[in-house]
């Protein structure tokens, strides 16, 4: 079994100065598929299962046992992690399920609300010996992200670490979730001055708008925990289109989910290889 929590994976590149890929499970196809890159890169890998991903399941349950039994089976370290919890009883369900990490997104709250919400959060999580992550500046849809106030403040988020507890920070720093094209520009002096103000690591989120070479430099910059989501489901998804049009026929599903397992999981590994030689000096193309 090599089931571990996402605090030993995220730890380990920070101490590094690496990047530790973060990717999010749509259905049991893409949790095979993420796996599959983990051991196709040897490196370790965070599954993360959102609350809408949750909700198109029908709850967190069904997809969450699933994910877990393919993470204990795989041949290197994997990591699951429920992403952009809203409600909180949903990261007290996923702790429940075996969850080793939660985050809770108060991002789009009051600030005030979002410390005494996310404080409130951590503590259970902490009791529990459960890995938290929190969200201070809101990491919103195109527009609003790319908007000159939508930065997290050096300061506040300091402030915000120590009143929540929290083991992770994911920062607004110019990247938008749901992105289709990688041309979102990075605030990497921003990033900088986040990692030396705080003493957790720093978690990037909408990652899929982001070329390589900016990623990399993040991650130099003191980025930790790199999500992506949409980029991977692009090459998923375009798998199976090519596969239908070649065969106008095809009924059987697992003749063109496999290929789009098998492209996802070979964009993960990549990424995944990215992230890990993107520390210190090196970047990786």
């Amino acid at each position: 079994m090599t089931l571990v929590s996402a605090h030993d994976l995220v730890s380990t590149a920070a101490a590094a100065g690496t990047g530790i890929g973060a990717f999010n499970v749509i259905h049991l196809e893409t949790a095979e598929g993420l796996v599959r890159a983990s051991e196709l890169a040897g490196l370790p890998v965070i599954l993360q299962i959102s609350q809408n991903c949750a909700d198109y399941h029908g709850g967190l349950e069904p997809i969450a046992l699933a994910t877990l039994a393919v993470a204990r089976r795989a041949q290197t370290p994997v990591a699951v992690h429920l992403d952009h919890a809203e409600r909180p009883e949903l990261v007290d369900e996923a702790i429940a399920l075996g969850f080793g990490s939660v985050m809770f997104d108060g991002g789009a709250l009051p600030y005030d609300e979002n410390v005494a919400l996310t404080a409130e959060v951590a503590a259970r999580a902490r009791a529990a010996g459960v890995f938290i992550e929190g969200e201070l500046g809101e990491v919103g849809g195109k527009d609003g992200a790319h908007a000159p106030g939508v930065r997290t403040d050096p300061d506040e988020a300091r402030a915000f670490v120590a009143a929540t507890g929290v083991d992770a920070l994911a920062v607004a720093v110019g990247s938008s979730h749901a992105m289709t094209d990688r041309t979102a520009s990075l605030d990497l002096e921003l990033i900088a001055r986040l990692r030396e103000a705080l003493p957790v690591p720093l978690v990037l989120h909408g990652s899929s708008g982001v070329a390589d070479d900016e990623i990399a430099a993040a991650v130099r910059a003191g980025m930790t925990k790199i999500n992506v989501s949409t980029h991977l489901n692009g090459f998923f998804t375009r798998a199976i289109r090519e596969k239908l049009a070649a065969d106008a026929t095809l009924v059987d599903s697992r003749k063109y989910l496999t290929p789009a397992r098998d492209a996802l999981a070979a964009e993960a590994a990549r990424l995944l290889c990215l992230f890990a030689a993107a520390g210190g000096d090196t970047v990786a193309g």
